[in-house]
């Protein structure tokens, strides 16, 4: 079977280059079409959309980093201790951007460090934890502002659950305190 090469212009003014059998039809799979102007200025203007939602998106990292900081400044104004930032952002299905996690050593002090993080986030920023939980026995107190979670543990009960090994490809900061 012979095979003839045509070029064949379309409406659009694209040059088509196809190889065509001795029988006439083009073969689909050896079509080739050059890029028009029109097609290129589509993928340009794509790129301006996405490059116009990145300073968003780094905008509402700055405002999650913001409320990350006045945790753990409410954390350090009643004197938790071995204070741990994972950072969970660079992790494909995480729950939240930041767990920020801290120990106690007694419920009092758990409680008193809750109540300091509640007050210290309203004044910073102005956001109100979502759901929080574990005021009834101050063991592990659990404050959700959906993009930051602060775990308060009691020493002992912190290292049972170990979270830090849960999560142990995220990046982590260590916060010493006094």
């Amino acid at each position: 079977m012979a095979k003839k090469k045509t070029e064949t212009k379309t409406s659009a003014k694209k040059t088509v280059k196809a190889v065509r059998p001795a029988s006439g039809k083009a073969s689909p799979k050896k079509t080739v079409k050059k890029a028009t102007k029109k097609t290129a200025t589509k993928k340009a203007v794509k790129k301006v959309a996405k490059a116009e939602k990145a300073p968003k998106m780094a905008l509402v990292n700055n405002e999650t980093k913001k409320l990350a900081d006045a945790v753990v400044d409410g954390i350090l104004e009643k004197k938790g201790t071995n204070i741990s930032v994972l950072n969970l952002q660079n992790i494909h299905n995480r729950v939240c951007d930041y767990f920020i996690i801290c120990q106690a050593d007694s419920s009092t002090q758990v409680n008193a460090i809750a109540g300091s993080v509640d007050e210290i986030v309203k004044k910073k920023t102005n956001e109100k934890p979502y759901r929080s939980e574990g005021f009834e026995n101050s063991e592990w107190i659990l404050i959700d502002y959906v993009t930051v979670v602060v775990h308060i543990f009691q020493s002992n009960i912190r290292s049972f659950y170990n979270l830090e090994a849960l999560w142990a490809d995220a990046e982590i900061e260590k916060i010493a305190s006094n």
